[in-house]
């Protein structure tokens, strides 16, 4: 299997490690549009991004490994991720991401230029149910479907210490209950739907092999995704973000930030 097959993907659900998931993430190839896309964006960039020498290859995951919140939204943007390598980094989006994150304890400073300007998350990690920049920022369902075993695979690893799942938007809510489903959480039929504030508890049993973990609990928070059109015209205010950063930190039992 080569990371040009449609079944690479599948492959990853062996890696041991967050690290070996990356490592196999950043060869894939199994989506030919997106493909295209990313590369093509790499190499006629923008104006003021000129001299940039651009990723243009699917995105990792980007926090902490041992995460009490896991933060999923809508694919890389074309100038942003795709252009620096790191998660809502190099853009307005990811600018407001990580000043809110900053302002409730979750990261050491307010800002997310490059993917070496110094950035911290403690307790948080932010990752994409699409690892590439898709054109006009949607991407197809089967190429969600194709990349769903890397979000599946990376939740499988973080394990139980992440308790709470903020999502940005709706394409990251369904896609989220989906790999959730596919995972055994008792997911509702039908399932919850997607509203800023929403609040939803799932559990998981325990398998009956020996050596599992116990059952499980994971709280889904809904929240308008942070990308400007949501930001510009005040659908999404940093205070509604802050709420629902303090609303995670406290379900996940991270504590009082100002503590």
């Amino acid at each position: 299997m080569t990371p040009d097959d449609a079944d690479y993907p599948r492959a990853v659900r062996d890696a041991p490690t967050l690290g070996a998931l990356d490592d196999h993430l950043v060869d894939c190839r199994a989506c030919p549009r997106l493909v295209a896309w990313r590369e093509q964006v790499g190499v006629v960039r923008r104006a003021s991004f000129r001299e940039d020498t651009y990723w243009a290859r699917p995105v990792p995951g980007f926090g902490d490994e041992r995460a009490g919140i896991l933060v999923v939204g809508l694919a890389p943007a074309a100038h942003g991720a795709n252009r620096t390598g790191r998660m809502f980094t190099g853009d307005r989006s990811g600018d407001f991401l990580f000043a809110a994150m900053h302002r409730t304890g979750l990261a050491n400073q307010a800002t997310s230029v490059r993917a070496d300007d110094g950035l911290r998350l403690t307790g948080i990690r932010v990752t994409a149910p699409v690892r590439c920049a898709p054109p006009d920022n949607k991407p197809l369902p089967e190429e969600r479907r194709r990349c769903g075993p890397y979000l599946e695979r990376e939740v499988e690893l973080l394990g139980e210490t992440v308790r709470v799942a903020v999502v940005l938007g709706g394409f990251g809510w369904q896609a989220l209950l989906s790999t959730l489903a596919e995972q055994g959480w008792d997911v509702p039929r039908p399932r919850p739907r997607f509203a800023h504030g929403a609040e939803v508890t799932l559990r998981r049993r325990a398998p009956a092999a020996v050596g599992e973990p116990g059952d499980r609990t994971l709280t889904v928070l809904g929240c308008f995704h942070v990308s400007q059109q949501n930001t510009f015209t005040g659908r999404l205010t940093p205070a509604m973000l802050d709420d629902v950063l303090l609303r995670a930190r406290h379900l996940a039992g991270l504590g009082d930030p100002d503590a």
